[in-house]
């Protein structure tokens, strides 16, 4: 039978022809008029035609709503895959047990279509799926949606959708997901999940340590069940109530203020914390009761692997301290977790090695290659930690301090012990930081040379200025305004710029002739340009502030002239301190910092 023009109408958004032909065909509500098996909802959900979809869906049966394509698909996954909020509402009204038929991935596990909207982004309407999708549906025993969907929950930020599944069916957290993976394994790559994937500026911090947030612990599945199904529900009522009310208070005077200082967005990345602490814990138990086969299939050591890399300290922490057996474990090189966490120069999760007692027995581990763990600190970092540091020099400074460090925790044999290519790790870290060496000789040398170019034009421009005295000399041959307090305040200033200048000469000429061997880079170069730099910092400061009181002393009539010149010529000082101050700062930190280990670490296991 033809069903062209019928197909031409839902396309188009006539529901008027559309509705003259079902009335002819009657049966047609419920035949597939395309030949890849699509009825008229197919057609009118993926046309996007609201008004037609809630009309057809009103004549239709609840058996026809459920008539799947060629590809298995339903009218409601249709509308779930393409974010249809209100066309999936229209249909669920109509016939709830469609949240129950889902079709074959692309990996041949059957989704539900709450895990399509999930997969596809679609967290609203994620969130009204969830509300109505049986927890039986979800179970391990069901297949994989139920742990695909906490899985894709994680990577989607949707982390209330997560909390409430593990809370009401533990066993999801080691259930393997339609990528082989597991809720556990997602969480351990979420970062931003974190407080450590994170790294604010000092206020932020400030500001977040403010923000107190207090998850309902005891809240029963009926009502988390409830909040959840409320495009709102991200969090229990009471959490919701405190936060409108302090929204309400503050938004008032201060309205600008809070988006100023970005407190809203403080605000939603400590509820995520708060989210993902519990999250953590109810996994945590769920890795205690386990054997190591359901370890195993549930990625537990791929997962603390991951979080190492990832730098997530807490997860690391709190999966570990629940089971200390699994301090013990090895990735798929037979490194253990503080090895692998010196691979990555994760200095937060390595730290975690002097809260224990059996430092030195982990540090006697070898890999398959017979690295120990002094090697992994002479090998290349596998992870990006290192474009974190600005410059070469100071790149090769951390990977210094990072050798020093783990050296100064081994037995004096392990730094002796050759690998399975009879490297000991002192060779090692010279021959794989060679290429780096060099880089941060060069980057050393140019910047030493651009500011040596700097200073010694100050030098010379503040010699000058010495002998040629604001007013010029009375006949006695000393200079007119001596005993101005103007005067006094250029000449001295000029002097400091003169003697600071040279100073920083001096110093750049030292780091230019340095012999750039290793141990250089870990304090002897970093210190001659900690000193360049801050005495070249100097030099510009008291430059100005001679040429503000020369220019002062002698415009003292003409005093609004100052301020203008003063400014326009303050410019190209500023943007040259401005660019170069950073690096000043990051190296005096680097260099004479409390460091990037926490050597004070309590007893933890």
């Amino acid at each position: 039978m033809g069903y062209e023009p019928l197909h031409k109408a839902l396309q188009s958004g006539d529901w008027n022809s559309a509705k003259q032909f079902l009335n002819l065909q009657p049966n047609s509500k419920s035949a597939k008029i395309t030949t890849s098996g699509k009825t008229a909802l197919h057609v009118s959900v993926e046309a996007g035609h609201v008004h037609i979809v809630e009309a057809l869906v009103e004549v239709m049966s609840k058996d026809d709503l459920e008539v799947q394509d060629n590809f298995g698909n339903t009218a409601l996954l249709k509308a779930t895959s393409t974010g249809q909020y209100k066309m999936v509402e229209c249909i669920l009204r109509k016939n709830k047990k469609l949240v129950s038929m889902g079709r074959a991935s692309p990996n041949g596990f059957q989704m539900l279509p709450v895990v399509w909207a999930l997969s596809n982004g679609y967290i609203k309407t994620a969130r009204y799926l969830y509300s109505l999708t049986p927890l039986e549906d979800l179970t391990p025993e069901k297949g994989r949606s139920g742990s695909t969907l906490c899985s894709e929950a994680i990577y989607t930020r949707a982390l209330d959708i997560a909390l409430d599944l593990i809370r009401r069916c533990p066993r999801l957290a080691l259930a393997p997901d339609n990528y082989s993976f597991s809720p556990l394994y997602a969480l351990a790559s979420a970062k931003y999940a974190f407080p450590s994937g994170h790294r604010l500026v000092f206020w932020k911090r400030w500001i977040s340590s403010c923000i107190h947030i207090q998850l309902a612990n005891g809240t029963t599945t009926n009502e988390v069940h409830l909040i959840i199904q409320k495009d709102e529900g991200r969090q229990s009522d009471a959490v919701k109530t405190n936060r409108l009310s302090v929204r309400a208070l503050l938004r008032q005077p201060f309205s600008k203020l809070i988006k100023l200082l970005d407190i809203d967005h403080l605000y939603e990345m400590k509820l995520v914390h708060e989210q993902s602490r519990q999250l953590l814990h109810h996994m945590c138990k769920e890795i205690l009761i386990s054997d190591v086969e359901g370890r195993r299939k549930g990625c537990v050591y791929q997962a603390i692997f991951r979080s190492i890399k990832e730098g997530v300290f807490e997860f690391v922490h709190d999966v570990v301290k629940a089971n200390p057996d699994l301090l013990w474990s090895n990735d798929f090189n037979s490194r253990n977790i503080f090895s692998y966490a010196v691979l990555c120069r994760q200095p937060k999760i390595f730290s975690l090695i002097y809260g224990l007692d059996m430092k030195n027995n982990l540090a006697y581990d070898r890999d398959n290659s017979g690295n120990n763990i002094l090697h992994m600190a002479g090998m290349p970092p596998v992870s990006i930690m290192l474009n974190h540091i600005p410059g070469a020099a100071l790149q090769m400074q951390r990977e210094l301090q990072w050798f020093k460090e783990v050296e100064s925790i081994v037995h004096p044999k392990v730094k002796e012990v050759g690998n399975n290519d009879d490297m000991t790790p002192r060779e090692l870290f010279t021959k794989n930081h060679k290429d780096l060496m060099k880089e941060g000789e060069i980057w050393m040398k140019d910047t030493a040379t651009s500011c040596t170019v700097v200073a010694a034009l100050i030098l010379t421009i503040m010699f000058a200025a010495a002998f040629t005295v604001p007013g010029g000399n009375n006949d006695t041959g000393l200079p007119i305004f001596l005993n101005t307090k103007l005067f006094r305040l250029s000449i001295i200033s000029d002097s400091l710029s003169l003697f600071s200048s040279a100073s920083s000469v001096l110093m750049f000429l030292g780091i230019l002739t340095s012999r750039y061997a290793e141990e250089d880079f870990f304090k002897s170069l970093p210190k001659k340009m900690i000193i360049g730099l801050s005495t070249l910092f100097f030099s510009i400061a008291t430059m100005m502030i001679a040429f503000s009181a020369g220019l002062l002393l002698m415009l003292r009539e003409e005093s609004w002239m100052v301020i203008p010149v003063i400014s326009l010529a303050s410019i190209p000082v500023t943007l040259f301190v401005l660019m170069q101050f950073p690096l000043l700062v990051d190296m005096y930190i680097s260099t004479y910092g409390p460091g990037i280990f926490d050597r004070k670490m309590e007893q933890w296991l």
